[in-house]
């Protein structure tokens, strides 16, 4: 297979869809297909004016039937010259969630997002994405559900699991996510000031470069509530450094907003990690009852419950160990799962 693959900004980024980018291109260039990658510049999501002149730039370039995967975070760049260009070329959206579905957007920003996409995402030749959540979504923006397919991202899976202690006091939570509203780490601050500060620590590992109002405020909110020393913002870590924090951790902990799939999730499963984290988005989809506890989003006294439950019943914490070494073994490893969306993406360019 012959594909270019176009994200906004660096490939080389601690982020999900990043990740899952580059898992991409060094999984099929292994196989022997050629991918090519440009890289955007600009301002995204909300694209100004050099990245729309890149956007246009880009498919110019293209020769005509090309088969080319646009990453969903981009997608506005496009909107000056998606309809044409989508009669030459076989566009693919890699799409993680919707952009006016990321929390804390002011309501007009989410509604011209919204009208943006209502307009471009049904112009698309069709669209890979990684769960049945992001597909209805996409369906509801006016895509054919048999021009959207299903490819979940892969997992990194220890060569074994470490054996854990849940008797261990104070427990280690474990949250990681870069610090954004929709992740909701002041929530997690919220809930966290109610419990025994001596029986809990917290280490968040997530960039805190991308946000700095959110990560302003959260740093206030960990002052107000006196926790500074239960609490450690770690900044974001390379994929080699994230799997011994997995590792060490005894429960995975991150009460988002929204959630496309939720790689973080899914890599707490992989590394036999409990979870505490939210009904939002597809989360139920990738950590089943077995494996944690879900509360509603942005529900701080649920959340707050929750968390206090795993902290006081170590045979609880233990029993949904379990049950997350089970899930975590049945997620697919980033071969199986970029072969999947090889095949999808395959299925839709033909």
């Amino acid at each position: 297979m012959k594909l270019t693959l176009i994200i906004p900004g660096s490939i080389i980024q601690l982020t999900g869809g990043y990740l899952f980018a580059r898992h991409i291109v060094d999984e099929l260039r292994d196989a022997g297909d050629t991918v090519s990658v440009i890289e955007l510049a600009g301002k995204y999501p909300d694209a100004d004016a050099a990245a729309r002149a890149g956007a246009a730039k880009a498919l110019g370039g293209l020769p005509d039937g090309e088969a080319v995967v646009i990453d969903g975070l981009g997608l506005l760049g496009f909107r000056d010259c998606l309809a044409a260009e989508a009669r030459r070329l076989k566009l693919i959206g890699f799409v993680h969630h919707p952009l006016a579905d990321e929390t804390g957007l002011p309501s007009e920003v989410a509604a011209r997002f919204r009208a943006a996409e209502q307009k471009l995402l049904p112009l698309l030749h069709g669209a890979v994405c990684p769960s049945r959540v992001t597909a209805a979504a996409l369906q509801r923006y006016g895509m054919k559900a048999d021009r959207v397919a299903i490819a979940p991202p892969g997992t990194t899976k220890p060569a074994a699991l470490r054996p854990r202690h849940w008797e261990r006091r104070p427990l280690r939570l474990l949250t990681v996510a870069t610090v954004t509203p929709r992740k909701g780490h002041r929530l997690l601050i919220e809930a966290l000031a109610t419990i025994d500060p001596t029986t809990w620590h917290l280490d968040c590992i997530g960039s805190i470069e991308r946000d700095p109002g959110c990560v302003t405020q959260l740093r206030r909110a960990i002052a107000a509530r006196g926790l500074e020393e239960q609490v450690r913002l770690m900044d974001e870590r390379s994929t080699a450094l994230l799997g011994p924090a997995y590792d060490e951790a005894d429960l995975f902990v991150l009460p988002s907003y929204h959630e496309g799939y939720g790689m973080a999730f899914a890599e707490a499963l992989a590394h036999g990690l409990p979870v505490v984290g939210t009904t939002a988005g597809a989360i139920p989809d990738t950590v089943p009852k077995s494996a944690g506890i879900l509360v509603p989003p942005g529900d701080a006294t649920a959340l707050a419950e929750a968390l206090g439950r795993m902290i006081s019943d170590r045979a609880l914490l233990g029993q949904l160990g379990d049950g997350a070494r089970t899930a975590g073994a049945a997620l697919p490893n980033w071969p199986q799962a970029i072969a999947a969306w090889r095949a999808a993406v395959a299925r839709l360019v033909a």
